[in-house]
C-alpha cells in the first residue's frame, strides 16, 4: 500500500494547485513576481499541473476504470483481495484529483485571464476544465460545475441532463474565442500538446463535442443528434489524422503504467485483451504488451506468447502472476500519453452513420478507417488482413493458476465487416475496436461498456460487492462511483439532491446508472 500513497502524494500534492498556486510552485531563489507576468508566465504556468491531472495513476485508473474496462488485471490481492477490482470500494480519488489541480487552478487562470483581456487563456483555461468534468462526471454523474466557486452557492451538484447543457454551452463560447483568435501565439510555450496551435485546439473542441453527443444518444437522442452535427459540420474539422492526435505531455515524468507494471509488479496485461487479440489475430497485441516469461502458460495458443490476468479475480499471492504479459517495454520510454485519437473519431463517426446523423458519412468506411488509424499510431503492421478477416474471433480464457478465474466468451465477433449485420452487431464491432484502440486511454471505453454493453467483456469471477456500496448482479457490472466521503459528511445535503435527480430509487451507491447509461437495446 506503500506505492498507492505515494501516487497519491504525487498526484494530489506535486501537480496541486491551491490559492497560493504561484507561491507553492516557484523557485524563489529564480523567478520574481515580475517575472511571472512578463511573457504570461502567470496566466500559462498553472498548464502544466491542469493538463498532466486530466491522468491519475495507480488508484485513479489503473485499479479503477482500466480494470473495470478489462484492459489490466492486477496480479495482486490488495487489501486481502477485496479492493476496487472485486466492486468493493477502496480507493475513490479522482474528485480531488479533478477539483484540486484542473477546477481550482483553471478558475484562477479565468479570473486573472479575465481582468486582463487575455480572452485565448480564459477560453483555453474553461477548455481544460470542460475536458476534466467530462470525465469526472462519467465516474459519479451529477458533479458542481456551474455553481462552482460561486459564494454561496459552491456545494449545488448539476444534475447530469443540466450538467451536458452547460458542457455544450462552455465549447460553444471556446470555439467563439478560438476563432476569432486563430492566430494567437501567446499560448504556444506552455501548450506542449499543439504548440500554441489554436485550429488544433478547435478540432479538439469539435471531437470533444462529438464524444459527448455520443455519450448522451441513447438519453437524449434530440440533443445528441444536434450537438453531433454540429461537431460534424463545423467549419475548423474534427482530429482528421494521427498528427492531430491531441497527446498530454508526461512533463520528464514516468508513464503511470511503466511504474506501476515494471518498479511495483501490479499490473498485467487484461485476460479480455487476451481473448479479443489473440482470438482475432491482432498485431497490435505487441505494441502494447510483451510477451509471457512463462512459456507454459498459453498452450492453447502457443504461437500468440501473451497471457492476461482476469479483472476482479480470485487470487492468492501476487508472485503466482508476474510472468503473465506486462505492458509494452516501449512504455519506459514515452513522453506523452493519448488522450484523444483519430481513431476514436473514426468510430463515433461510425455509430453517429448507425445512428442517422447528417455529415456522419458512412459506417462501414469510418469503421475500417479507425481500424487503420489505430494500426498506424500503434505501429501495426497487417491491417488489411484483419479487416479482410471474417473467421477470427476471441478466445475462451483459461488461468492455470486458479480454474475459478476461467471464463468463456461471451461474443463471436470478427474483425471484417459485414453489410449484411444488423445495427446492433455493427455497433458492437465499433465500439470493441474503439475499446481496443484506446488502450492506456480507458475513460471513454468504460462509458460505451456501460451505455451500450459492448464490447461483451467477461463479468468479475470474485466479487465482494454488497450492502456497504451496493450489490452487483453477477451477471452485471459495476456502474458508477460513490460520492467521496468528504462530499457525503460535509455536504450531505447537496449530495441527497444530486442523488434525487438521478432517477426513482437512485442510491449512492455503485449499482446505480448514470443518465445516459440507460440499459436495453442501443437502437
Amino acid at each position: 500500500m506503500k506505492k498507492i500513497f505515494l501516487i497519491v502524494i504525487f498526484a494530489l500534492g506535486f501537480f496541486a494547485c491551491t490559492d497560493n498556486f504561484e507561491e507553492a510552485n516557484r523557485n524563489h531563489y529564480l523567478i520574481s513576481d515580475t517575472e511571472l507576468e512578463q511573457d504570461f508566465n502567470l496566466l500559462g504556468s498553472p498548464f502544466q499541473g491542469m493538463l498532466y491531472n486530466i491522468f491519475g495513476g495507480q488508484i485513479h485508473e489503473d485499479l479503477a476504470h482500466d480494470n473495470f474496462v478489462r484492459h489490466v488485471g492486477t496480479p495482486t490481492p490488495f487489501v486481502g483481495g477485496r479492493n476496487n477490482t472485486t466492486y468493493y470500494i477502496t480507493w475513490n480519488p479522482n474528485w480531488g484529483r479533478i477539483y484540486n489541480n484542473i477546477m481550482s487552478p483553471g478558475a484562477q487562470v479565468i479570473k486573472m485571464a479575465n481582468e486582463g483581456g487575455y480572452d485565448v487563456f480564459a477560453a483555453w483555461a474553461k477548455l481544460v476544465q470542460v475536458y476534466g468534468i467530462s470525465k469526472l462526471t462519467s465516474f459519479y454523474g451529477p458533479v458542481i460545475y456551474s455553481k462552482y466557486g460561486i459564494k454561496g452557492e459552491a456545494n449545488i451538484y448539476d444534475s447530469e441532463q443540466d450538467l451536458y447543457n452547460y458542457l455544450f454551452a462552455d465549447l460553444d463560447e471556446i470555439q467563439s474565442v478560438f476563432a476569432a483568435n486563430k492566430e494567437y501565439a501567446g499560448i504556444a510555450k506552455f501548450d506542449a500538446s499543439y504548440g500554441g496551435d489554436i485550429e488544433k485546439w478547435m478540432k479538439l473542441v469539435n471531437s470533444l463535442r462529438l464524444r459527448l453527443a455520443i455519450r448522451i444518444s441513447k438519453v437524449d437522442k434530440d440533443l445528441a443528434k444536434a450537438q453531433g452535427e454540429k461537431a460534424l459540420s463545423d467549419p475548423a474539422g474534427l482530429i482528421s489524422s494521427n498528427g492531430d492526435n491531441f497527446l498530454v505531455s508526461l512533463y520528464g515524468e514516468k508513464l503511470y503504467l511503466s511504474v506501476i507494471c515494471f518498479e511495483w509488479g501490479d499490473t498485467r496485461m487484461g485476460a479480455a485483451m487476451e481473448s479479443y487479440m489473440v482470438g482475432m489475430k491482432d498485431n497490435r497485441i505487441g505494441k502494447m504488451f510483451d510477451p509471457a516469461t512463462d512459456n507454459t502458460l498459453y498452450p492453447d495458443h502457443p504461437d500468440w506468447p501473451y497471457k492476461g490476468i482476469h479483472s476482479g479475480a480470485w487470487l492468492e499471492a501476487k508472485d503466482q502472476r508476474l510472468a503473465y504479459s506486462t505492458a509494452s517495454s516501449d512504455f519506459k520510454s514515452v513522453s506523452s500519453r493519448r488522450s484523444f485519437t483519430y481513431a476514436e473519431v473514426c468510430f463515433a463517426k461510425a455509430e453517429a452513420a448507425l445512428r442517422g446523423w447528417a455529415g456522419a458519412g458512412d459506417a462501414k468506411t469510418n469503421y475500417e478507417d479507425g481500424v487503420k488509424a489505430s494500426f498506424a499510431d500503434w505501429g501495426a503492421g497487417g491491417v488489411d488482413e484483419y479487416l479482410a478477416d471474417a473467421t477470427s474471433t476471441p478466445i475462451n480464457y483459461v488461468d492455470p493458476k486458479d480454474s475459478r478465474n476461467n471464463w468463456t466468451s461471451r461474443t463471436d465477433i470478427t474483425p471484417a465487416w459485414n453489410d449484411a449485420d444488423s445495427n446492433e452487431r455493427k455497433l458492437e464491432k465499433i465500439i470493441t475496436q474503439k475499446w481496443l484502440n484506446d488502450f492506456q486511454n480507458a475513460n471513454e471505453p468504460w462509458c460505451d461498456h456501460r451505455r451500450t454493453g459492448y464490447p461483451k467483456l467477461p463479468y468479475n469471477t470474485k466479487n465482494d460487492s454488497n450492502s456497504d456500496w451496493g450489490v452487483i448482479a453477477a451477471n452485471d457490472f459495476l456502474r458508477r462511483m460513490p460520492f467521496i466521503q468528504s462530499e457525503r459528511d460535509n455536504n450531505a445535503s447537496g449530495v441527497a439532491a444530486a442523488v434525487a435527480t438521478m432517477g426513482t430509487g437512485a442510491k449512492d451507491d455503485i449499482a446505480t446508472h448514470l443518465w445516459w447509461d440507460t440499459g436495453g437495446a442501443n437502437f
